[in-house]
C-alpha cells in the first residue's frame, strides 16, 4: 500500500486568485429607513455647601445667622406638577443641653431666584417633615436658551436664624440639614 504524507512548500508560491464580479452597469440607487426615538423625562440635581457656621454679632442673646446658596438644574414636564427644593433637619442638634430645632428655634429665610418661586416669609425649620424652599413651574428648564432659564447651574439664597437662649449650656453644636429636589 502506497502511503502519501503532504510536505508544505519552502518559499514556494502564493497563489492569488482575483475573481471580477461585473456589476449592473448605470450605477444602482437605494434606501433605508430607521427610527429614531428617545425619552425625556423630567430631572433635577442639587447642591449646596457641605457646611454653613451660624455666628453672631456679639452681641448678647442677638440671634445666631448663617447664609447660603443652594445651586440647582432642574426640567419639568410640559403636563407635570413642576418641580420644588425642600429641607428638613435630619439630626437635630448635638450634643444635649444646647438649641434644639425640634422646639422652632431654626427658622430660615428664601432670598433671590434665578429659576422658580423662593419661599416667602419666615419659615420655621422642621425636624419631622420637609419644608419649602423653592417651587418650579411646569415646563421650567435650566440654561439651554429657548425658553429656558439663561443660568446653569440655577441658584437660591438662603439665610437661616438660630435664637440664642440663655438656657443654652456653652459649647459647640452641630445639627445636619438635608435638601431634597423633586421634578414632575
Amino acid at each position: 500500500m502506497l502511503q502519501r504524507k503532504y510536505i508544505p512548500p519552502r518559499g514556494g508560491w502564493c497563489l492569488l486568485l482575483l475573481v471580477l464580479l461585473p456589476f449592473p452597469s448605470g450605477g444602482g440607487t437605494g434606501n433605508a429607513t430607521q427610527t429614531l426615538s428617545a425619552m425625556i423625562t423630567p430631572g433635577a440635581v442639587l447642591s449646596a455647601p457641605g457646611s454653613a457656621t451660624l455666628t453672631h454679632s456679639q452681641t448678647t442673646f442677638q440671634p445666631f445667622q448663617a447664609s447660603l446658596a443652594v445651586s440647582y438644574e432642574v426640567r419639568t414636564s410640559p403636563t407635570g406638577s413642576g418641580g420644588k427644593i425642600t429641607l428638613q433637619v435630619t439630626h437635630d442638634f448635638t450634643p444635649a443641653g444646647g438649641p434644639s430645632a425640634a422646639s422652632g428655634v431654626l427658622t430660615y429665610t428664601c432670598g433671590a431666584a434665578n429659576l422658580g418661586t423662593p419661599c416667602s416669609g419666615t419659615q420655621t425649620a422642621s425636624t419631622t417633615a420637609q419644608t419649602p424652599l423653592l417651587t418650579v413651574p411646569a415646563s421650567a428648564c435650566t440654561g439651554g436658551g429657548g425658553s429656558c432659564s439663561g443660568q446653569d447651574p440655577n441658584s437660591v439664597n438662603l439665610t437661616f436664624t438660630l435664637t440664642d437662649n440663655p438656657a443654652y449650656a456653652t459649647g459647640s453644636y452641630s445639627a445636619t440639614v438635608t435638601f431634597t429636589i423633586s421634578a414632575t
